[in-house]
């Protein structure tokens, strides 16, 4: 059995840091070096830095309660420690940026939650089973930043993962023009009820910044790669309203797509269900055996029954059918924090260490 690699988790404090922890706790390929975040946490244990604060299900794991948190800033002594790094920082955007690319500076791979760097055109921005290919734009932005090993590659919105994965099966039915309404649990604000009480019973029609991901960021995951760039693709031209809605976990899309070939229910079905890429083949250890499930029941996908398919890092899709407007119709559910954030960027790890762009130093 190969040693596992070091890893550092920066900004280990917030609820996408903690879901790493859980994650990365007893994780085959990787373990926990290092746990980053603020100035201010830097020198407790991070038992004592985390506090009141800890928003999992599962308890905090024992093997992290004792260790002691470093500050983010502290890159080169991050760096000398670890493989690579996993960033969840809350900085401004701007921050992010100069953060990760000081790690990558130092030779460190950096696997972004973060937005900051999903439009810098060449950085990958990846869901595995859909554009493995485009890490190779990684080998342009080492030669940018005049480094051997280092990087920065980052996972896509939480919001896209309940209707891009449908967009890439159906392909080759040329999906044109998308209307997508999705219904987001506070979660994905870095929240619980405890801590956004007005919230309960509540629904706020609008999430900054959300819309434009929402429209944008499948078009630079459906691009192709030219001249050391990622070029985004000019169709599905795709838009949407993001609404706050009052669930804990799970994203839930209602969208509506025309298709430039005729496709039948049964073909679409079909073609939903035996979906799958690089992640199911290499059998990578947070890949969903089966990608998309498609659910009969007219009442399905539900976030209280469905949201945990293949430990929430698998798409539910339900209610597929013709439309008076458009083509087809659907509603899609994923996991917000698991495939729409860290989970999803575990899994890119692991893609990205079976293609040889991470490794031990």
């Amino acid at each position: 059995m190969k040693e596992k690699l070091k890893v550092a988790v920066l900004g280990a404090t917030g609820m996408v840091g903690q879901r790493f922890v859980t994650l990365l706790h007893e994780h085959p390929r990787f373990e926990v070096s290092v746990l980053a975040a603020s100035p201010r946490s830097a020198g407790k244990s991070y038992e004592e830095a985390v506090g009141g604060r800890w928003k999992m299900d599962a308890d905090m794991p024992d093997a992290v309660k004792d260790m002691n948190v470093v500050s983010v800033q502290d890159v080169a002594k991050i760096a000398s420690q670890v493989d690579f790094c996993f960033s969840a920082v809350d900085m401004t955007k701007e921050e992010i940026r100069e953060i990760e690319e000081a790690y990558a500076l130092t030779e460190t791979p950096v696997v972004s939650n973060n937005s900051a760097h999903r439009w810098t055109e060449d950085v990958p921005m990846i869901i595995p089973e859909i554009n493995p290919e485009h890490t190779a734009v990684i080998e342009s932005q080492k030669k940018r930043l005049g480094v051997s090993r280092g990087f920065v590659a980052v996972k896509p919105n939480c919001s896209i993962q309940s209707y891009t994965p449908v967009l890439a099966a159906w392909q080759e039915y040329e999906p044109y023009e998308v209307v997508a309404t999705t219904y987001q649990a506070i979660s994905g604000a870095g929240k619980t009820f405890a801590d956004w009480p007005e919230m309960e019973r509540n629904i706020i029609p609008f999430i900054s910044g959300e819309e434009e991901k929402s429209e944008q960021e499948p078009l630079k995951i459906f691009g192709h790669i030219e001249d050391g760039k990622i070029v985004k693709a000019k169709l599905p031209v795709i838009t949407t309203q993001c609404i706050r809605v009052p669930v804990l976990n799970g994203h839930t899309a209602a969208v509506f797509v025309k298709l430039r070939k005729q496709a039948t229910k049964e073909e679409l079905i079909e073609k939903l269900r035996s979906f799958k890429g690089v992640p199911q083949d290499m059998k990578l250890p947070s890949a969903p055996q089966q990608f998309i499930q498609y659910l009969e029941e007219d009442n399905r996908p539900q976030v209280a029954l469905d949201v945990d398919y293949e430990r929430g890092m698998g798409v539910s899709i339900g209610r597929l059918r013709e439309d008076s407007v458009y083509d087809w119709k659907f509603v899609g559910l994923s996991h917000n924090t698991l495939r729409g954030a860290a989970g999803g960027a575990v899994l890119c790890a692991e893609l990205l260490t079976e293609q040889g762009y991470i490794s031990a130093k």
